[in-house]
Formats: structure tokens, C-alpha cells, sequence
């Protein structure tokens, strides 16, 4: 199963309306941090440090943020967009000052750091919804129930007991990082981690609040309208802005990412924006043409089969397939495969009718099989190469 992809802004750690400013600071650190120059064989730096460069090259281009804005990750699945980090195109993306200089603060003895302890937007939360092949197609209303975090109201927020505060952290001096200095061959260098004391908050709880035990926050079971989109597709998400996790030190809340999984359809199966399907008609029907009744997601409707129809010809119903999720106005079609249905029980009648339907077509239904016993076998290779030695 495919590993499911982090969201973009919570890859970088910055709030949904970031400017580009924000944007590029966020991934300059993250780049200096897991640049594969600076952690030599560590897989997981390199993962994270191609993650990050994923996310900045979407967020960093107007057009590919709007998209993933509204879409999430789905904006790109089916070749709209970057397919991962060796395909990218980063040329829209601003890194000319971002890698010159991710070696100059490392080892040239400077060090631009960012206090943890500001505003920080909170992280996003995951679900998923069942729903039915029609309301994939049309779209629907579903409602969730999860535990939801708020402010504590005894607290609001600081995770300290009413008439505290939160003290400074002796250990980080409240900047939320503790600094190491070694000496390398390149010269001083210096890491950088989040304080084990206070994990990087830059503040410590000396007496905790007993309602939410020193978190700040409360869990509560919430009901969440979701609006399912028409056209959506199974394993894409729908964002319901702020209702993920609170913000830290003020920061904005997270996102609600909602996976749709849609049930299997006993008649119609869907490609993209198209619905594919098969439908009986009958010998008759095939041989003389008429209007036959095929089932669409709209429902029945009437198609007019030519005569001579032959099996496992396929038709096309413009229209009739799933909306696209950009415009819900424009839909795909649907393709159906008409399938002739030979009778395996027939009376008196009807093999008489039968009979007489062969002879005046001189006997076409025997002839068609005589001429197959009686068509000469063609000669292959070592045939040919006998009759040659023979004569």
C-alpha cells in the first residue's frame, strides 16, 4: 500500500495563509537541517529533506498552490501536476538564495535561528467517509463524529493552574532550541534541537492545571458536516479548513483531511471521468434493431441497436458519465458493451420459427458451419519444405 503523503503546509510548519516569505524561510531551515551533504547516509534526512523540497515547489508556484488548495494532494494524481521529487520542475520555485547559502550558516560561523516558541499552526487530522458509487458521481452531505481538541476554559490554553503561568525554561532561556558547538575540519559548527526540558514550547509548567492535566486543551465528541464534491474519485481527500488540531502560542488551527472510499458498483465500474457498463439485448434485437432499455447512472434510457448488430459492440452515451470536479457542468461519457443473448430453451415453436429462419436464408446457420469443416488447412513451413524434396 502506498505510503499516504503528508500535507504540504504541515511538512513545512507554516500557517495556510503563509506569504512567500514565510514559505521560503520554513524551507530554507528544513533544507539546511536535512540537506543530504550534511547527514551522509542517513536515509530518513534525505526523505525529509525531499519531502520538504516537494512541498515548497507547490506552495512556492501560485497556480500549483491554488490547485493544491483546493484538491490536496488529488490536484496531481492524474497528471496534473509533479508525480515526485525526480519529476518536479523547479523552475518556478525560487532556491537560487536558498542552497547557496545552507553551507555559509553551517560552517561559516553564523547561525540564523527560529525561536520554536512563536505562534506554531496546529497539525492536521485525518478521516475518511464511506459513500455510494451514485454519490461519488452527484456528490452528497455526510456527517462525522470525532474527538475534536479546544482551548481549555479553565486555563485558556497555558496549561497552568488558575493564578500561574508558564515560567520561562532555564534550560533553552525560553528560545524553545538548545545549541551545540563543535569543532569540525570545516571549521566551528553548530546543531541545533528542540530543548529536551520543555520541547521546544520555550516555556515550563511548574503547577498544572487540573482540567486538562497541563495540555491546554480539551477533547470533546463533535458532529462535522462534510461536503462531498460531485466527481470525486475513491482514495481523494476533501479539506475542511481549521478544524484540525489548535495552534500553539496562538497559531491557527490544522486542517480536516476527509478521504472518500467509495463502494463498488454491481453494474458500473469508472475511469476518470468515464463509466463503463454492459448490457443484454436479445437475438432478435441484434438481427432487426429496435430500441433497447440501458441502464445509466441517470437511469434507463432508450438506444436504438442497428440490424446486424454483432456482440461485444460497444456504444457511446454522451454526457453520462461522472462530472468533472472542476466543473461539475461537464461530465465524461459512458461507453457500454452490448452483449447478444443466445437462447438455451426453446419450445416446438420457436425451433420450427428457427428452422424456417435458416432456410430462407439458405440455410446460412449450416452452410456457415460446412464452410468452416470444408475451408482447406493452410500449409505451414515443413509442409512446403516436404513438397520440395518430393518433387
Amino acid at each position: 500500500m502506498a505510503e499516504t503523503k503528508r500535507d504540504y503546509y504541515e511538512v513545512l510548519g507554516v500557517d495556510k495563509n503563509a506569504d512567500e516569505a514565510a514559505l521560503k524561510k520554513a524551507y530554507r531551515q528544513l533544507a539546511k537541517k536535512y540537506h543530504p551533504d550534511m547527514n551522509p547516509g542517513d536515509t530518513e534526512a534525505e526523505k525529509k529533506f525531499k519531502e520538504a523540497s516537494e512541498a515548497y515547489a507547490v506552495l512556492s508556484d501560485p497556480e500549483k498552490r491554488r490547485q493544491y488548495d483546493q484538491f490536496g494532494h488529488a490536484a496531481f494524481e492524474q497528471g496534473g501536476g509533479p508525480g515526485g521529487f525526480g519529476g518536479f520542475d523547479f523552475s518556478s520555485a525560487d532556491m537560487s538564495d536558498i542552497f547557496g547559502d545552507i553551507f555559509g550558516d553551517l560552517f561559516g560561523g553564523g547561525s540564523r535561528r527560529r525561536a520554536s516558541n512563536g505562534p506554531m499552526r496546529g497539525a492536521n487530522l485525518r478521516a475518511s467517509v464511506h459513500i455510494t458509487f451514485q454519490e461519488a458521481v452527484f456528490g452528497c452531505e455526510k456527517q462525522l463524529e470525532l474527538n475534536l481538541k479546544d482551548e481549555c476554559p479553565t486555563c485558556h490554553g497555558t496549561g497552568a493552574k488558575p493564578g500561574t503561568s508558564p515560567q520561562t525554561c532555564p534550560k533553552c532561556g525560553g528560545r524553545g532550541q538548545v545549541v551545540m558547538t563543535q569543532q569540525s575540519l570545516f571549521g566551528m559548527v553548530q546543531n541545533v534541537s528542540t530543548c529536551p526540558e520543555c520541547g521546544g514550547t520555550g516555556k515550563v509548567i511548574k503547577e498544572k492545571c487540573a482540567s486538562c492535566g497541563g495540555t491546554g486543551y480539551t477533547s470533546s465528541r463533535k458532529t462535522i458536516k462534510v461536503t462531498i464534491p460531485a466527481g470525486i474519485d475513491d482514495g481523494q481527500s476533501v479539506r475542511i479548513s481549521g478544524r484540525g488540531e489548535p495552534g500553539r502560542n496562538g497559531g491557527a488551527r490544522g486542517d480536516l483531511l476527509v478521504e472518500v472510499i467509495v463502494q463498488r458498483h454491481p453494474i458500473f465500474q469508472r475511469q476518470d471521468m468515464n463509466i463503463f457498463s454492459t448490457a443484454p439485448i436479445t437475438f432478435a434485437q441484434a438481427a432487426l434493431g429496435g430500441d433497447v432499455k440501458i441502464s445509466t447512472i441517470d437511469g434507463e434510457v432508450l438506444y436504438n441497436v442497428k440490424p446486424g448488430t454483432q456482440t461485444d459492440t460497444r456504444i457511446r452515451l454522451k454526457g453520462k458519465g461522472v462530472p468533472s470536479l472542476r466543473n461539475k457542468a461537464v461530465r465524461g461519457d459512458q461507453y457500454v458493451t452490448l452483449v447478444v443473448q443466445v437462447p438455451t430453451k426453446l419450445n416446438a415453436e420457436a425451433k420450427e420459427a428457427l428452422k424456417a429462419f435458416d432456410a430462407a436464408t439458405d440455410h446460412s446457420l449450416q452452410s456457415s458451419a460446412a464452410d468452416s469443416a470444408e475451408k482447406p488447412k493452410k500449409k505451414g513451413f515443413m509442409d512446403k519444405l516436404k513438397e520440395t524434396f518430393e518433387d
